[in-house]
Parts: structure tokens; sequence; C-alpha cells
């Protein structure tokens, strides 16, 4: 008995291996995104193309042309994208307070990273005037390779 006892760390020992696991974990977490986003730079220059998902197109409702164009513009000066589209009025029904709603909005197709959808989200939540403004996104599958490039030199580094 006493033979086997002696070959199992002590009780002590645990804690610091643990504590150890438990920061490397999260190191590795809190770096993926960094991470993530170098792979794809890499994978890019050296292919000459784009993985699927690497742009985004964010969709943003707005009450008027006025609020639409200063949200552009606002988006644009801080490089969170390259490129926003100014939609001619949309008429837009919806529940709101348990009723149905209806208006004339404004629609914005806002061309950027998919690293940026998070920062660019929140700035429009920021300026807009709604309560909860119509902000979501979707990845792009695929596109025109030089277009990408431009889209890239345009966001800006992330």
């Amino acid at each position: 008995m006493d033979r086997l006892g002696s070959q199992c760390p002590l009780p002590g020992y645990l804690r610091p291996c643990v504590l150890i696991c438990l920061l490397i974990l999260t190191a590795s977490l809190l770096s993926y995104p960094v991470l993530r986003t170098l792979s794809l730079q890499l994978h890019s220059a050296v292919t000459g193309s784009h993985l699927s998902g690497t742009y985004s197109v964010v969709f943003v409702n707005c009450p008027n042309e006025q609020i639409a164009r200063d949200i552009a513009r606002a988006i644009l000066e801080r490089k969170l994208a390259a490129s926003v589209n100014v939609l001619p009025t949309a008429s837009s029904l919806y529940f709101w307070n348990g009723e149905i709603e209806e208006a004339t909005e404004i629609l914005l197709l806002i061309k950027t990273k998919t690293s940026k959808v998070r920062m660019l989200s929140n700035y429009v939540r920021f300026l807009h005037p709604f309560e909860v403004p119509e902000v979501f996104s979707l990845p792009m599958d695929q596109g025109d390779v030089r277009y990408l490039k431009w889209l890239d030199k345009g966001t800006g580094e992330d």
C-alpha cells in the first residue's frame, strides 16, 4: 500500500496543473479570432483566392434617406466597411408591441469583413434612432477575387 501511495502525486501539485491548463485554454480561446484572421490572410496571399465567409453583407433598415446616408458615411469614415448601398424606399410590415405595424424604410447593404461585423453592429446601434434597429449579416460565399481584394483594402486592418 505504501508503494502505491508513493507513486501518486501529492494533492497539492494538482492545483498548479489545473490552473496552468485553464490558463492555456483561456489564452487559446481569446487568441482564436486573431489566429483565424491571420490564417485567412495567409491562405488568401498564398492561393490568390478567398475563403467563403471571410466577408459579409450587413443589412440595416433606416427610417429615411438622410439617416441612411449619415449612417453609411459614418461607417465608411471608420473603415468598418468598404461599400454601402443605399437602396430606395421599401415597405416594411412587422410586429411591434404585439401589433402589426407598417412603415416606409430605406435599406442599407453594407459590405465588410466578417471580422468587423460585431464592431459595425455595435456602432450602428449607437447611431441608429430606432429602439431596436434591424442589423443582421450574411456571409459571402463567393465573389470576384479582384472585388474581394478591393473590399479588403477598403476596410483596413482588423
